[in-house]
Formats: C-alpha cells, sequence, structure tokens
C-alpha cells in the first residue's frame, strides 16, 4: 500500500482524459489531497467557460465527496516553513501552491502524483513521482 498525495495538475489530467488510471494506483493505495488542491480546482470551475463550468463544478464536488482532504494544520505549516526557507536559500523559487502540496505530503508522509514532479524535485522530505508513462 502507497500512501499518496494527488497534486492538482494530476486531477486535471484525470478530467480531461478519463483514462485508465490502473497503472498509477492499486486498489489498497492511500490517497489524499491538499486543501489547496480544491482551491485551484475551484478557481478553474469558477473560471471555466459556460460550456465547461457544470461539469468542471460537479467534477470538484465528486472529488471533494471522494477523496480525503488533508487540511493546513500546525504539522503543514512547519513543513511549509522548512520548504519555504530550503528554496528561499537556494536560490530556487517555487510556485506558492506546489510548496504547499509538497509540505502536506512531507507532513504526512505521502508520495505526490504529478503530471510536473518536477515542481516537487530536489525538496527535503519530499517524494513525488508522474503519472504519466514515459
Amino acid at each position: 500500500m502507497a500512501r499518496l498525495l494527488f497534486d492538482t495538475t494530476f486531477l486535471i489530467d484525470a478530467e480531461r482524459v478519463k483514462g485508465d488510471l490502473d497503472d498509477v494506483l492499486d486498489d489498497e493505495d492511500d490517497v489524499a489531497i491538499a486543501a489547496i488542491t480544491i482551491a485551484e480546482l475551484r478557481a478553474g470551475a469558477l473560471l471555466a467557460s459556460r460550456r465547461h463550468k457544470t461539469a468542471r463544478t460537479a467534477y470538484v464536488e465528486d472529488i471533494t465527496k471522494t477523496i480525503p482532504v488533508l487540511d493546513y494544520d500546525v504539522d503543514v505549516a512547519e513543513a511549509h516553513a522548512e520548504l519555504l526557507a530550503e528554496v528561499r536559500s537556494g536560490g530556487k523559487p517555487r510556485g506558492a501552491h506546489d510548496l504547499i502540496i509538497a509540505a502536506t505530503a512531507k507532513a504526512s508522509d505521502r508520495t505526490v502524483i504529478s503530471a510536473d514532479e518536477t515542481a516537487f524535485l530536489g525538496l527535503s522530505g519530499v517524494n513525488a513521482r508522474p503519472h504519466r508513462q514515459s
């Protein structure tokens, strides 16, 4: 059993492709998402064209009903502070939301599943893997 944290890019790909995720997930995997991921997905739904708005809103609602959401709590805040200090002192800035997702993964001992694993490479205590086959 793997402890996984779905990145927003993974969920966006899953919505668009509606493909088979068996290559990424096992039935026993423990999956979750960071609370910031809901904000990113919800913003995408709110900004969607009228043609896509209903489907995207339903997709976000389905995700929040079926996948556990991990809060930004004190443990995540501590991990976030460590990662912020690391990237700032190393001169390698990262996206603010990516760092929150990374901190959530670090604090909950999960591996990030992402379409853009480079956003998480080299961060101390953060494991990431791509979901796309190369």
